[in-house]
């Protein structure tokens, strides 16, 4: 059985597809190596490949949708553990984060009132079925 490197451990190589998959950023490693390849994980400013070897203290800039992530990475970590853990993996810089944070906000009030009718109108409709 192979033995898994700790998280953080000195001297261990992970892909920088591999660590966003374990930090969390996308559900799958293909997802994460589609993005990068992409153009929209961006290394110390510049673009990389998914091999790339990631580096604590590196920057890091992911773009997913209309919401943009600048972290900076303190751990290595090629397992995949609960968000808990991926949390730990890097930090976010504060001014990226209140940016995305009003990013949500304005995405909430563009949404549409959910219709409660729908569910009504279902009920109604299977009561008539019944003959009621």
């Amino acid at each position: 059985m192979k033995e898994r490197k700790a998280a953080g451990g000195a001297g261990e190589r992970v892909r920088l597809d591999k660590w966003l998959w374990a930090a969390r950023f996308f559900k799958t490693r293909t997802l994460a190596q589609e993005a990068i390849e992409g153009g929209h994980v961006k290394v110390q400013g510049a673009r990389a490949k998914p091999s790339h070897e990631v580096k604590p203290g590196e920057r890091l800039t992911i773009t997913i949708g209309e919401y943009v992530w600048e972290i900076t990475v303190l751990a290595i970590s090629a397992r995949r553990g609960p968000a808990s853990e991926a949390r730990l993996l890097y930090e976010e810089d504060p001014a990226s984060l209140a940016r995305r944070q009003e990013a949500v906000a304005r995405k909430r009030e563009r949404r549409e009132p959910r219709v409660r009718g729908d569910a009504v109108d279902r009920a109604k409709l299977r009561a008539l079925k019944r003959g009621g």
